[in-house]
């Protein structure tokens, strides 16, 4: 063979070889101490001699990393003096690399190649510096890592590639990196008292060699076996070759050791139960009893086959060898074995092809799998198999939860299955599941008992085995994570994982999707709270899930909550959710079905709540309601599936649901399919039902037929449609739309007919006018009543000649211009024209009467009806022209002054302006002057006139209407001259001026002169007219925001005070009367007109009373000479009875005080009557209605003048049928309220 054949090599090297190796591709590279390095190949030919800087040591082929893939060992490193490292690249022989190193170092004692990850090589120093450098051709050189890792010298490194680990030793110590975290030391050995020189891993990575100085060989377990057992909480791992330790993860979070286990053996597989241990290997298992601090060992047995694994419970132990089960007791039981089940073998008798291949032990069962995909129970309590399902593959490995209520199975296929042994007709299929998986665990934890987690050498994958959803039993993905290199998987409680590691060191580990917990939620940051969120949901911790969403407070994450909820059945806390954030509809939607006990029917229900209709058929139709799915079809109009679905569920119905579909398909236009299931709708009513069920039955064949007559119309078939329509048991809508159907496809007769029958006159008459059928036409218009269809009917009238049908027509109509157009072209009855034009003033009307009737006018000489129609017509030449001609100008411009302003023009008023100018009559010049908007002439010839007749009234007014429409400062200014008398020393009636500053909107000089007015108004004895112009310019003032003049105020009080004594007399308000008469009296100096009627009204009023001391006092002022001569006879005798009375100073001094009310500002009492109250110095507002102060308890305002009044006082003057004192405007009961602001009031604008 050629492997054994010698092949000379000579002629290399000149000098000794020193070095040399081999390359995976049969390649030899020689070092010699010539300082050169030969490659040669198999036959010994040489390829490549490379010269060197020094002797070459430690030669090693390996792969450098490059940009492009070169697969093979491409470049051989040398040692070049112990000095430098020297890279030739087999792949690029002209570039080679040497790599030199600092002098602190010291001398290359070794380096080894590291390829696998990114790639390192790395070299220890004599100094003992440990140094990683990379590999890639880029960053060849460059130093990853260093350390000094040995105090004084670093004798040799070892890499263990299965590990992932390199050693170095150096002085007395070993140390060990993980090649992933070259940074931290993992371990260190020490040899105490000599120097290790060498070390070596095992091919396997167990054992690490050391040899020392003294040629001392040193062993050292670097990985123990991983052995190890579960239950429930306790872990049970290998912690040496031959000692076993129990820990209880519940007991501390260190998980500290419970007690240890002296074993005989190292074991091959390990088994814990509640009270006992098993170990073994082969085809034995010791036994071993757990105490309290120690085991005892209970027996030993031997099996008759290699174990592969034993189970344990609290009474038995299932051993699997060679494809069998035996199941025995693990210590004697006499009353077990006298039953006769003490021990038994699995498969029995009738299962003898059956190979087992995986197997678990809970309490109550023995759950064993096949290589046939038998999944069996055996029940230990009955002693017999309870459920056998067979899978449609052979199953490898089966992983029970705690109670055997819940497997996963992988099968052959490496795909992952949930077994459920309630429902033992299927299993779950696992999404995800990890192709080459190492193991399954349950999580102990029991509200996460449906948890679980699948793992390989990698990741982690946590799943959550679903059984009460709207989908359905299944498996949900949680998520998946990391797994720590080298750690295996032991035991799941509570998303904690405990691993084990290579050492047989304990650690334990979040998962990922439980990383957050309900105890630090508070820290996460918001934008992280939407996974978490999500992590929760998948794993069902809504309760958690709720304070994520207390904490996002945002409606899409408590709706997200509220949908899983859903999904999973969890009625309740749905409520709770939906109620949070306020939707109604969906709590009363589900406390609707909050009570219902059939979990298919619940899930129907959901499943159409969240809009997942064929998933909420599916559960419908299996519950114990199935026509619930009919009626959701229904209620979605889905007709096709509601009709398939009546025809199984409930055929009654089909009558029913055919009308439904039958209206939507008209709707939509399809009408041959509609009159379809309109005609399948109908129903044969039975005179044995019900009078109730008889009328319903009734109403929906009404509607069918209705549907059969529109939709046979629009398919073509009107005679049907027609006759059903016509029918007398039609109603009248139906009639309306199928003529309006006919309409729309010109069927006009039939239409007319249906509309005429129905009683829509109108349009029946609509389509008789389009039909010409004239006759019928005249028929329908007494129930017509629509302008259009009698306009209609009118210009037929016309054209056929009948003018005075025509004419009614057009009245009906409301097309008066036709009416006058017929009255004079045809009929010959021109005084009907005139008196329709002047009733409707139609312009158009007066242009046609004004054309032909003006003449008509003329020959009876009556001038202002010819000019008013041809004003009207807008024919204001023509209108000048007669006027002028006939001398009518007056009349003409009295025409033109009641017309419309935007039907008249200012040139229209200027010719009248010029006419009467040129006649010399400067007061209709002025007038019209002013109307066209020339106001400085207009003023010129008012001034002339006024000069001329101080006293003309309408010159006066002329002039200022004039002044206030052109806002001149310089024409005011010559009318106030005029009216104060600075021009012809003559002053003019102030009312004149008071006019002048009110056009002008001066309202401060207009309140002054108003005052003035007022005052001799007063004088004259004219107090209605003095209260009037005090009143407006009262009103005038608050409309424009100006403080209103104290004496303004005053003087409307007292006479308002005046005008107030009649009312309260004629209702018998004696004392309101002789209050207000008092307060006239005290300024009796300012009604010198009427002073003794006055004084002696109150006299008698404050007689009746009983305010004698007061009628006294003014009888006594009556009595002097100036007054008495004047007092009327009727009641000079009374007046001087009062006078002369005994007693009357004692009734003076016993007079009753006027009652208080409190002051609305400062709420002190004041005197009913009293205006000014005495604590605050304010002045109070009186009441309209009885002339007392205000009160701002019980306060209203007249609706028109918004004067204030005590509510009940002004009520009573409203319901006895008086007006407003105020205003003298009525006033309705129900418009009077209560003020809620009185401040308005109190304070009006322009006030402090």
């Amino acid at each position: 063979m050629s492997c054994f054949r010698r092949v000379p090599v000579l002629g290399k090297h000149t000098k000794r070889i020193s070095c040399g190796a081999w390359s995976t591709e049969n390649l030899l590279a020689l070092g010699s101490e010539d300082k050169t390095l030969s490659i040669s190949n198999a036959d010994g030919d040489t390829l490549r001699i490379i010269s060197l800087r020094s002797e070459p040591s430690d030669i090693q082929f390996s792969e450098m990393k490059l940009d492009e893939r070169v697969d093979g060992e491409n470049t051989v490193s040398v040692l070049v003096g112990r000095k430098t490292l020297f890279l030739y690249n087999l792949h690029d022989p002209d570039n080679p690399v040497e790599l030199a190193f600092q002098q602190r170092y010291g001398s290359v004692v070794t380096y080894k190649w590291y390829v696998f990850g990114d790639g390192y090589i790395l070299l220890g120093f004599s100094a003992g510096f440990f140094v990683a450098i990379s590999t890639h051709i880029k960053e060849v050189g460059q130093e990853l890592f260093q350390a000094k890792n040995h105090r004084n010298s670093l004798n040799d490194i070892a890499i263990c590639t299965r590990l992932g680990k390199v050693a170095s030793c150096g002085d007395n110590q070993v140390k060990i990196h993980d090649m992933s975290n070259l940074q931290e030391t993992s371990s260190i050995l020490t040899v105490e008292e000599d120097e290790v020189e060498r070390l070596s891993w095992s091919e396997d990575g167990q054992l690490l060699a050391v040899v020392t100085h003294s040629g001392t060989i040193y062993v050292y377990l670097s990985q123990l076996p991983i052995v190890w057992s579960v239950f429930n909480t306790h872990v049970a791992v290998l912690t040496s070759l031959t000692e076993l330790t129990v820990h209880d993860n519940l007991q501390s979070k260190v998980l500290s050791p419970l007690l240890t286990v002296d074993l005989p053996m190292e074991p091959s597989f390990v088994a814990l139960g509640p009270y006992h241990c098993a170990v073994g290997m082969n085809n034995r298992a010791w036994f071993y009893e757990l105490g309290q601090n120690k085991a005892t060992l209970l027996r030993d047995w031997e099996y008759l086959g290699t174990v592969t694994s034993l189970r344990l419970n609290a009474e038995y132990a299932s051993v699997l060898y060679e494809g069998k089960i035996q199941l025995h007791m693990v210590s004697a039981c006499a009353c077990l074995f006298s039953e006769g089940r003490e021990t038994k073998l699995f498969p029995d008798e009738h299962s003898h092809n059956m190979n087992i291949t995986a197997h678990a032990l809970t309490t109550d069962f023995l759950i064993y799998t096949s290589d046939m995909g038998h999944i069996q129970y055996f029940f230990l309590e009955d002693w017999k198999t309870v459920t056998d399902f067979c899978h449609s593959v052979g199953i490898r490995e089966l992983y029970a939860n705690q109670l055997g209520s819940h497997l996963v199975v992988v099968d052959d296929k490496s795909e992952g299955y949930v077994y459920n042994p309630v429902s033992v007709l299927v299993v779950t299929l696992v999404p995800d599941f990890p192709q080459c998986c190492c193991g399954v665990l349950w999580d102990c934890e029991p509200q996460d008992h449906d948890v679980f987690i699948a793992f390989d050498d990698s990741k982690v994958v946590t799943y959550l085995y679903n059984k009460d959803s709207i989908q359905g039993t299944g498996v949900i993905n949680a998520g998946s994570g990391k797994l720590p290199t080298n750690q295996t998987p032991l035991l799941l409680c509570g998303g904690q994982v405990v691993l084990e590691t290579a050492s047989g060191r304990l650690t334990q580990m979040l998962l990922s999707t439980h990383e957050i917990s309900g105890s630090n939620i508070h820290d996460i940051q918001k934008g992280s709270l939407e996974q978490v969120l999500n992590k929760q949901l998948k794993l069902h911790r809504f309760c958690e899930a709720w304070k994520t969403c207390q904490i996002l407070n945002r409606k899409e994450a408590w709706e997200q909550l509220a949908e899983s909820l859903l999904r999973n059945l969890e009625i309740e806390f749905a409520i709770r959710v939906y109620r949070h954030i306020g939707n109604v509809g969906m709590v009363w939607s589900l406390q609707s079905i909050q009570n219902v006990e059939d979990q298919k029917l619940v899930s129907g229900h959901v499943a159409m709540f969240l809009q997942d209709f064929d998933m909420a058929q599916d559960w419908y139709l299996k519950s114990s309601q199935p026509v619930a799915a009919l009626q959701m079809r229904r209620d979605l109009m889905q007709w096709d599936q509601a009709l398939q679905l009546a025809g199984k569920l409930a055929p009654e119905q089909i009558p029913y649901i055919a009308r439904e579909y039958a209206q939507q398909l008209e709707f939509i236009g399809n009408y041959a399919e509609a009159l379809s299931h309109y005609e399948r709708g109908l129903l044969e009513v039975h005179p044995a039902i019900d009078k109730k069920a008889h009328t319903e039955h009734e109403h929906h064949n009404s509607q069918c037929r209705a549907g059969v007559a529109r939709t046979a119309i629009r398919c073509g078939d009107i005679r049907r449609g027609v006759s059903i329509a016509a029918d007398m048991s039609s109603s009248q809508q139906l009639k309306r739309e199928c003529a309006d159907i006919l309409i729309g496809m010109k069927q006009l007769n039939d239409a007319a007919m249906l509309y005429e029958k129905g009683q829509f006159y109108e349009k029946a008459a609509s389509a008789y006018i389009r039909l010409k059928n004239w006759e019928k036409v005249g028929e329908m218009l007494i129930y017509v009543s629509s302008p259009k269809i009698h306009l209609q009917y009118a210009k037929a009238k016309e054209a056929d000649g009948e003018f005075q049908d025509a004419v009614k027509a057009y009245e009906m109509a409301r097309d008066m211009d036709s009416v006058v157009r017929l009255n004079l072209d045809h009929l010959n009855n021109p005084e009907e024209a005139v008196r329709v034009v002047q009733e409707t003033k139609s312009i158009e009307g007066a242009k046609m009467v004004a054309r032909q009737v003006h003449q008509f006018f003329q020959k009876l000489n009556d001038y202002r009806s010819a000019i008013r129609f041809l004003v009207m017509s807008h024919c204001h030449d023509e209108a000048f022209q007669l006027a002028r001609q006939h001398h009518q100008m007056q009349v003409y411009g009295e025409i033109l002054s009641n017309s419309l302003e935007a039907e008249v023009k200012p040139e229209d008023f200027r010719s009248l302006a010029v006419h009467f100018e040129g006649e010399h009559n400067s007061l209709l010049a002025g007038k019209y002057y002013c109307r066209a908007g020339d106001y400085g002439k207009a003023l010129k010839h008012l001034m002339q006139v006024m000069k001329a007749n101080p006293e003309d009234a309408e010159a006066v007014s002329l002039a200022i209407d004039a002044v206030a429409a052109a806002s001149d400062d310089h024409l005011a200014n010559q009318l106030i001259e005029f009216l104060l008398g600075e021009t012809d020393g003559m002053p003019k009636d102030p009312k004149f001026l008071f006019r002048l500053y009110m056009a002008r909107h001066q309202y401060q000089e207009a309140a002054k002169t108003a005052v003035i007015v007022a005052s001799e108004e007063q004088i004259n004895g004219n107090y209605r007219n003095a209260h009037d112009v005090l009143f407006g310019m009262y009103q005038e003032l608050r409309r424009n925001g100006i403080k209103i003049p104290t004496e303004m105020r005053s003087n409307l009080t007292l006479l308002h005070s005046y005008i107030l004594v009649r009312l309260h007399v004629r209702q018998g308000e004696h004392l309101k009367g002789a209050r207000m008469l008092i307060r006239v009296a005290n300024n009796i100096s300012k009604f010198p007109c009427h002073v003794v009627p006055i004084l002696t009204s109150t006299v008698i009023e404050c007689s009746r009373a009983g305010l004698k001391a007061s009628a006294f006092s003014y009888a006594a002022m009556l009595m002097r000479p100036e007054y008495r001569s004047r007092v009327d006879p009727r009641y000079s005798r009374k007046i001087e009875a009062v006078v002369r009375k005994p007693g009357s100073k004692l009734l003076a001094a016993s007079e009753e005080e006027e009652p208080n009310s409190p002051c609305p500002y400062c709420d002190e009492p004041v005197p009913e009557t009293e205006l000014n109250c005495m604590h605050c110095k304010n002045s109070i507002p009186f009441c309209i209605a009885t002339g007392h102060h205000i009160m701002k308890d019980n306060l209203t305002a007249c609706p028109n003048c918004d004067f204030p009044a005590i509510f009940p006082e002004l009520q009573l003057i409203v319901e006895s049928g008086e007006a407003c004192p105020m205003c003298s405007k009525v006033i309705q009961a129900d418009q009077l309220v209560r003020v809620s602001d009185v401040k308005p009031y109190l304070y009006q604008q322009g006030d402090d």
